[in-house]
C-alpha cells in the first residue's frame, strides 16, 4: 500500500500549532525541515522538468511533465526505459531527490538528483550521485536497490511520527506518518494534550505538567552569558536544562541505527537508537568527519559542548538558519577583539582565511554536492596530521605547503600542541606496540569527551589483558551512558569465560539498547548459576534483540544478527533460514554468505560450504572476505595449492585485515616455503604495525630457522 497519514488523534498538526505560534510557524515555513518532504506541485518542485534529459552511461533518462504531474523515464529494474510518475520531492537545498513508488509499498529515492544551487556555483542542473561508477540494475546502490529504500534509510528523519510498519512474511511496507514532513511535533512531541491545556482556564494551567507536552526546551532561554574579558570566551550560568535539546535533534542528526520504533522527544536516546561511535571509516582518528555522520558525534567531542553550548545557540530552531551572518555567529560567544583579527587567524581582514568556520568548521561534500561542516569546532593540528594521517585545514588551503611547515607556523605563534586524543585512538586502530596503555589512559581521563573515552573502551578488548579487564570491569559498574555503549558494542570481541563478568552489570543499566547488546553476547551462555533477577534482566535483552531484528527485517545485517544468536542458541535450522533469507534479500552482502558457510562447515558441509563462496563471489563487492573463507575451506579440504592462491589474493587486497596476513603466512610456512612466508609477514608488519598475531608469526618462523637474533626481535615486541 501507498505511504499514508495514520489519523493518529494525538498528534494535531501544523495548522492548529500556527493558530496560537504564529511566528514559529512563519519560520518554519519554507525551512528544510518544512521542504524535507512534499507532494510533487509546481511551487514544491525545483527541478527542470521542461523535457529535460540526462545521460548516465549510455542510459538517457527524461524528465517532462503531463497533465500538471512530473514523470521521470528511466532504467527500472531490469535495466529497461520505463516512465514513472514523481511521488513526492525529498529535500530542497543543495539539492533536491525524488521518491518513486513501487511495489510493495516502497518508495525508491532516484539517483538522478537535481542541483539546486545557483549557476555561479555549478547548479541548476542534473547529476548523478555515483558519476564514476556505472550503477546498473541490481546493485544495491542502484535506485531501484535496497540501499536507495526510503521506508528504511530516510523515512523517519524526513516524516513526522513514522510508523515503517514493515511485513516479513510478505516483505511489503504499509508506511505511515501524521505528517509527511518534519513538523513541530516532531521535535515537541504530540500536541493534542497541549491543545487541551490552552483551552483551560488560566487558574487550572499551572497544574499541567510542561504545558502538556513531553518535553520543554525553555532552559536556554533562561541561561546567562556572561562574557570574560581575560580569555574573551563567555561563560554560561544557570544551565540548568540547556542541553535537553540536543539528544532530541540527535536522533536524526546522527549517524545511527533505529532499534525500536515508536521514539518520542522526551524517550531516552539510546532507548531506541544505536548511534555510532568514533570508528574507522565513518571518522579519521582524530575525529574529523570523513563519512557522512550527521553533526551529534562531531558536537559531542567538542569543547563548545561541554561549555554548554546547544544547538540552538547558533540556529534559529524553527527556520535552522544561523542567528547571525559570518563571524557574527561566533562573537556571541567569541569577543571579535580578540579572535577576529589577523594576529588570530593570519589572514586577512574580510578574507576567506578570516572566517572563524574555514579553520574551526572544515568542511567536506557528499552526495556531490552538499558540504557539511565539521561541528566539532576545533583548532588546526598539522603536527597530528603528520603523526596519524588526519587532514588539516591548514594544508587543505595552502595546498602548496606541507604539514611540517604548518605545524611550524602555529607552534612559533601559539606554543606547543597539547596531546591529543587522536594518537590513542589511532594507536587502538592500527595496533600499535603501545595501543593498549595509550586506551587505558585515554579512557581513565575524565577530561576528555565521553564519546570519545567510550570509542577507546570499545577498542581496548582488542587488547585485552588483566589490567585492561579489571578497567571494562569498573567501566561496566560505572554511570557513564556513552562507555556502557562503547563496552557493550565490542563484547564480542571478549573472550566467552570474560563476558558475564561484563556483561552481567550492563543489563542492569537503564539504556535499553545497551541492556539488548549485552544480553545478545551473552546468548547461548550458561545461565542457571546466576539469580533469578539476572535471568529476568538477560530475557528481557534478548527478547529487546528479537523486536530490533524483527523491527528491521527488512535488511539483511538483522537477518544476519537474528541468525547468529538463533546459532548460539542450539537452533541451527533457524540459523540456517534466516542466513539464506539474507543472501536471497541481499546476495551482495559478504557477512551472510560467509555466516552461512561457516555455519556448513560446523555441521561438515564443507562442500556446500565452498560451492555457496564460489558463487557469492560473483556478487561480492569486496571480495577479499571471501576468498580468505574459501581459502580456509580449501585447506580444510586438503586443496592446499588452491588454498594457498585463495589465501594470497585476500591477503594483498586492499580491504585485507591483519589476520589475513597471518593466515596467509602461516600457509606458506605449513607448505615448506619459510623464506616466502618470512617476506609476506614483514610486509604485513608494514602495513599493521603492532600486529601481535603477525609479531608471533615472525618470531615463531624465525625461531624455527635458527634465526635467534630475529626471533628475539620481533619477541620483544610482541612483549
Amino acid at each position: 500500500m501507498s505511504p499514508q497519514a495514520d489519523g493518529s488523534a494525538e498528534y494535531v498538526g501544523v495548522e492548529q500549532c500556527a493558530s496560537c505560534h504564529q511566528q514559529a510557524f512563519d519560520d518554519w515555513q519554507k525551512s528544510h525541515h518544512d521542504l524535507a518532504m512534499k507532494t510533487p506541485d509546481a511551487e514544491t518542485v525545483v527541478g527542470n522538468f521542461d523535457n529535460a534529459t540526462f545521460d548516465y552511461f549510455g542510459t538517457e533518462s527524461a524528465f517532462y511533465q503531463r497533465d500538471g504531474k512530473y514523470f521521470v523515464r528511466t532504467d527500472n529494474t531490469e535495466g529497461e526505459l520505463q516512465e514513472f510518475p514523481i511521488a513526492y520531492t525529498f529535500g530542497v537545498y543543495p539539492l533536491q531527490q525524488y521518491l518513486i513508488e513501487m511495489p510493495g509499498g516502497r518508495l525508491q529515492a532516484l539517483s538522478l538528483s537535481w542541483d539546486s544551487r545557483t549557476k555561479e556555483e555549478g547548479g541548476q542542473r542534473w547529476f548523478h550521485l555515483y558519476p564514476d561508477e556505472d550503477i546498473k540494475p541490481g546493485d544495491p546502490l542502484h535506485w531501484t536497490g535496497i540501499n536507495q529504500n526510503w521506508n528504511f534509510q530516510c523515512a523517519d528523519c524526513h516524516s513526522t511520527n513514522l510508523h515503517k510498519n514493515y511485513d516479513a512474511t510478505s516483505q511489503t511496507f504499509a508506511t505511515q506518518w501524521s505528517e509527511i514532513n518534519v513538523g513541530c511535533e516532531s521535535c515537541h512531541g504530540p500536541g493534542r494534550k497541549h491543545v487541551e491545556w490552552a483551552g483551560l482556564p488560566e487558574a487550572e494551567r499551572a497544574s499541567v505538567k510542561d504545558q502538556g507536552f513531553d518535553v520543554r526546551f525553555d532552559g536556554r532561554r533562561q541561561a546567562r552569558w556572561t562574557m570574560d574579558a581575560n580569555t574573551g570566551i563567555a561563560d554560561i550560568a544557570n544551565a540548568v536544562g540547556t542541553q535537553t535539546e540536543i539528544p532530541v535533534c540527535a536522533q536524526c542528526h546522527s549517524r545511527r541505527g533505529t532499534q525500536h520504533p515508536g521514539v518520542k522527544p522526551d524517550d531516552d536516546f539510546l532507548d531506541f537508537f544505536q548511534p555510532a561511535l568514533l570508528s574507522g571509516g565513518l571518522y579519521h582518528a582524530d575525529g574529523q568527519i570523513n563519512d557522512e555522520v550527521y553533526v551529534w558525534g562531531s558536537f559531542m567531542q567538542s569543547k563548545m559542548h561541554a561549555a554548554g553550548v546547544t544547538c540552538s545557540n547558533c540556529h534559529n530552531p524553527h527556520s535552522l538558519e544561523l542567528r547571525a551572518k559570518g563571524n557574527d555567529v561566533c562573537a556571541q560567544c567569541h569577543l571579535p577583539t580578540k579572535f577576529d583579527t589577523v594576529e588570530h587567524h593570519f589572514h586577512p581582514t574580510g578574507s576567506e582565511g578570516a572566517q572563524c568556520v574555514n579553520c574551526h568548521m572544515t568542511d567536506k561534500v557528499y552526495m556531490q554536492v552538499d558540504a557539511r561542516r565539521d561541528h566539532s569546532f576545533r583548532v588546526p593540528r598539522p603536527d597530528l596530521s603528520e603523526k596519524i594521517g588526519s587532514p588539516n585545514a591548514c594544508i587543505a588551503c595552502h595546498t602548496d605547503q606541507s604539514n611540517t611547515w604548518a605545524a611550524q607556523v602555529l607552534e612559533k605563534k601559539f606554543g606547543a600542541p597539547d596531546p591529543h586524543y587522536g594518537e590513542a585512538l589511532f594507536a587502538g586502530r592500527i595496533g600499535a606496540p603501545d595501543a593498549e596503555s595509550r586506551l587505558l589512559k585515554l579512557i581513565m581521563d575524565d577530561t576528555q569527551p565521553e564519546i570519545v573515552r567510550a570509542t577507546a573502551v570499545s577498542l581496548l578488548p582488542r587488547y585485552l589483558s588483566q589490567t585492561s579487564a579489571q578497567v571494562l570491569q569498573v567501566i561496566a559498574q560505572g554511570d557513564d551512558a556513552l562507555l556502557h555503549l562503547g563496552l557493550a558494542q565490542s563484547l564480542d570481541q571478549v573472550p566467552q569465560q570474560v563476558r558475564p563478568a561484563l556483561a552481567i552489570p550492563l543489563l542492569y543499566e537503564d539504556e535499553r539498547v545497551t541492556a539488548s547488546l549485552a544480553a545478545s553476547a551473552m546468548a547461548g551462555a550458561p545461565l542457571g548459576q546466576y539469580p533469578e533477577e539476572v535471568r529476568k534482566r538477560y530475557e528481557q535483552g534478548l527478547a529487546d534483540v528479537v523486536a530490533t531484528a524483527e523491527f528491521n527485517g527488512d535488511r539483511p545485517e538483522s537477518l544476519v544478527n537474528l541468525a547468529s544468536l538463533r546459532g548460539r542458541e542450539g537452533d541451527a535450522a533457524s540459523a540456517e533460514r534466516l542466513l539464506k533469507q539474507a543472501v536471497a534479500l541481499a546476495p551482495y552482502y559478504t557477512p551472510a554468505v560467509i555466516n552461512l558457510a561457516d555455519l556448513y562447515r560446523a555441521n561438515g558441509r564443507e562442500a556446500d560450504s565452498e560451492g555457496l563462496l564460489r558463487n557469492a563471489m560473483a556478487n561480492a563487492f569486496d571480495k577479499a572476505p571471501i576468498q580468505h573463507t574459501l581459502g580456509l575451506n580449501l585447506v580444510r579440504q586438503k586443496k592446499m595449492s588452491e588454498a594457498v592462491e585463495m589465501l594470497q589474493v585476500s591477503a594483498h587486497a586492499d580491504s585485507a585485515t591483519p589476520r589475513y596476513v597471518y593466515v596467509y603466512g602461516i600457509a606458506l610456512n605449513s607448505q615448506g616455503r619459510p623464506k616466502e612466508a618470512i617476506k609476506e609477514l614483514e610486509k604485513g608488519l608494514e602495513r599493521f604495525p603492532g600486529d601481535r598475531q603477525i609479531l608471533s608469526a615472525l618470531a615463531s618462523i624465525h625461531h624455527e630457522q635458527g634465526n635467534d637474533a630475529a626471533a628475539q626481535k620481533y619477541q620483544q615486541q610482541l612483549q
